[in-house]
């Protein structure tokens, strides 16, 4: 990657770029280089001399513990130029171990930190007085628990000695070490979670017999997972069923309560039907009993010119004496003379 020409007079003001690469000497200032304390540099200094301050170290899965310390270090005065450095693969490795991203990822993780002025790849594992005087350090900033190694109890212990180190605080809970603990300790969920995400077996590590472990694993999990959801659309279901039911009852008993009382109004012991039939019951019985005779003064009924009066009936006696025709001539003659006999007596 080709790297930026930057001078110290005029800093990164610009987010809209990575961070550049260190040269072999990234300080084209003219002013003589004096050393500062700590009270001069948080006191300001002169617009073209910016307070040099290094931060190295590893950066291996760069989190937001790495991001808050760098945070720190380039607030740390007024006016302050941040020098990153990372360590190369080769000395990580033969110091503290195997890494998970390489050194070109980790460069270009610090590159894309907004924090940072520079960034310094194959960084010196132990900080000497020459290669601070190269690069024009003012100021060390690094945690302040003391850093064991390669044969040393502290790394920085002389640069504390010299009165250039300035510490930062750690972000608890949050650490490289950290993050690859969690992934060991789960290593089942995420070796099942990239076998389900397309990755092979081989490109995991992972044995024949894990492969289909983890592949019947995911299966189930599935299988739970569709139970899961039919489950709470049954609970939903079952829930609107449940209101709407109570809402048809609570009508239906609003309905019945109006029904009954609209019944017991209209057919009731006091109700409208019964006053209605006593009413139409007395008017009837009194009609019955005491029926409605013709007026007085009402003109009597004449006669029609075309139509003759009929013919008086016979007096009642002839009624009841007429006798029945005889049903034999015997039966005739003998009623004849039981007539004339009856004539007889009348004369």
């Amino acid at each position: 990657m080709e790297e930026l020409e930057h001078t110290c007079p005029h800093p990164r003001t610009t987010l809209t770029k990575p961070a550049i690469f260190a040269r072999e000497t990234s300080c084209d200032c003219h002013a003589p280089h004096e050393k500062l304390t700590i009270a001069q540099a948080r006191r300001g200094t002169p617009v073209d001399r910016p307070v040099r301050v290094y931060a190295d170290g590893i950066f291996d899965l760069f989190h937001s513990g790495h991001a808050r310390a760098l945070m720190q270090a380039k607030n740390l005065f007024p006016n302050t130029y941040l020098i990153v450095g990372v360590c190369s693969d080769e000395l990580t490795h033969k110091y503290k171990g195997f890494t998970v991203m390489t050194e070109i990822e980790r460069y270009e993780a610090l590159r894309h930190c907004r924090y940072v002025d520079e960034v310094l790849r194959d960084a010196p594992w132990t900080l000497t007085p020459e290669f601070l005087e190269k690069h024009k350090i003012d100021f060390v900033a690094h945690d302040d628990i003391p850093y064991s190694s390669a044969g040393s109890e502290d790394v920085y212990k002389h640069i504390k000695e010299a009165g250039m180190f300035v510490p930062t605080q750690r972000t608890e809970g949050i650490s490289t070490s950290e993050l690859i603990t969690r992934i060991v300790r789960d290593y089942d969920v995420y070796a099942r979670r990239n076998l389900q995400r397309g990755y092979t077996a081989k490109e995991l590590n992972v044995s024949f017999i894990n492969e289909k472990k983890y592949r019947l694993q995911n299966q189930v999990d599935r299988m739970k997972e569709k139970v899961r959801t039919v489950e709470e659309k049954s609970k939903h279901f079952v829930y609107r069923v449940e209101e709407k039911s109570h809402d048809l009852i609570q009508k239906w008993e609003e309905k019945s309560r109006e029904f009954i009382g609209n019944f017991l109004e209209l057919f009731g012991p006091d109700g409208t039907w019964k006053q209605v039939f006593q009413e139409r019951s007395g008017r009837m019985l009194s009609y019955a009993l005491s029926p409605r005779e013709s007026p007085c003064n009402s003109p009597p009924r004449e006669l029609s010119p075309l139509r003759s009066p009929s013919p008086p009936s016979p007096p009642a006696r002839w009624h009841n004496a007429r006798p029945s025709p005889p049903a034999s001539p015997k039966g005739a003659s003998a009623s004849l003379s039981s007539m004339s006999e009856g004539d007889e007596d009348e004369k």
